[in-house]
């Protein structure tokens, strides 16, 4: 199963930095397990949705030609749990590009409390071997990541208002 880790892009700014945002809702199923009578969000998937972010902020550069693909993350800490009812703010920045892939810092925040950050480094998979494995088909940004994306785009430009009646 798939599954986005991010509501909605709320800043994106191409080859620079994006912001996205997730609302915690409790009915999420990973809460049931993680854990009973305290429900925490797992670190594993906060860190998903900053990847997301990031790697849309990545994949974008290239329209998406090239497969992009969480590679490690060298850094990461937590500052504080996040729980059911709080929404998380993910920003990352660009730090390098190139060819090979690219590396983007990251936080996340709960209002005004960081809840994590992290720097995380992802590769371009090499298209004659990627293809060979996992065919033409992008398999990395699905439809639902690319919808999200294309909303934020929407949302950015300024609204074309009806010429003046004279």
């Amino acid at each position: 199963m798939r599954w986005v880790w991010i509501d909605r892009f709320t800043a994106f700014e191409p080859g620079q930095s994006a912001t996205a945002v997730k609302c915690l809702s409790h009915a999420e199923g990973h809460y049931a397990e993680h854990f009973p009578g305290f429900p925490v969000m797992p670190a594993a998937l906060i860190l998903e949705g900053l990847a997301q972010t990031g790697g849309i902020l990545v994949g974008e550069v290239n329209e998406f030609r090239e497969k992009v693909v969480l590679a490690k993350i060298p850094a990461a800490k937590f500052h504080r749990d996040a729980v059911p009812g709080e929404m998380l703010t993910y920003t990352v920045r660009m730090l390098n590009l190139s060819p090979q892939g690219a590396v983007v810092e990251g936080r996340v925040t709960c209002g005004d409390e960081l809840v994590a950050e992290a720097e995380i480094f992802f590769a371009h998979l090499d298209q004659n071997r990627s293809s060979q494995a996992f065919g033409d088909h992008n398999f990395v940004f699905g439809g639902e990541l690319q919808y999200l994306l294309g909303m934020a785009k929407l949302a950015a430009k300024p609204a074309e208002l009806p010429p003046a009646a004279t």
